[in-house]
C-alpha cells in the first residue's frame, strides 16, 4: 500500500515531520554522533523543534528559543568539528524527509527556510569560534 502524500497544513504534520527526520539523522554515521551525544531528552527536543518549525510555517509564535546561541553552543561542546558538510547532510535529509511525507507550498517553504537557515547558522559558529 502506497501512502498518499498530503499537504503539510497543521502542529501534528509538523511533528510527523520532525520526528521522521530525526529518526534518519540519529542513524546517519555523520550526524548521529552529534546529535545523539548532545540531545538527552528526546520528545522534549521534538516538541521544542515542532514549536520552531510551527512559528516558521505556520506562523505561530510559539518557538521562544536562540538557535545561533543553541548551535554554537553545541558546536563548542563538539570541539569546534562542525563543518558545513554536517549541514549539507542535515538538509538533504530534511528535504527528503519532506518529499516522502508531504506536498504542497508549505514543502517549499519549508526547504527554502532550511536552506537559509543552514547558511545562517554556519556562518554564526565561524563568527563565534574566530571571536575567541
Amino acid at each position: 500500500m502506497i501512502n498518499e502524500k498530503t499537504p503539510l497544513t497543521n502542529r501534528e504534520d509538523i511533528y510527523l515531520l520532525v520526528t521522521s527526520f530525526y529518526r534518519k539523522i540519529r542513524k546517519d554515521p555523520a550526524l548521529g554522533p552529534i546529535f545523539n551525544v548532545i540531545i538527552v531528552d528526546w520528545e522534549s527536543h521534538f516538541e521544542v523543534l515542532t514549536d520552531f518549525w510551527e512559528s516558521q510555517l505556520l506562523v505561530r509564535r510559539t518557538y521562544l528559543g536562540n538557535p545561533i546561541e543553541v548551535h554554537q553552543q553545541v558546536d563548542s561542546k563538539m570541539n569546534h568539528t562542525i563543518t558545513s558538510e554536517h549541514f549539507g547532510l542535515w538538509l538533504n535529509l530534511w528535504f527528503e524527509t519532506l518529499d516522502e511525507l508531504f506536498t504542497g507550498e508549505l514543502v517549499w517553504i519549508a526547504k527554502n527556510r532550511a536552506q537559509k537557515m543552514s547558511t545562517m547558522l554556519f556562518m554564526k559558529i565561524y563568527e563565534h569560534r574566530t571571536k575567541k
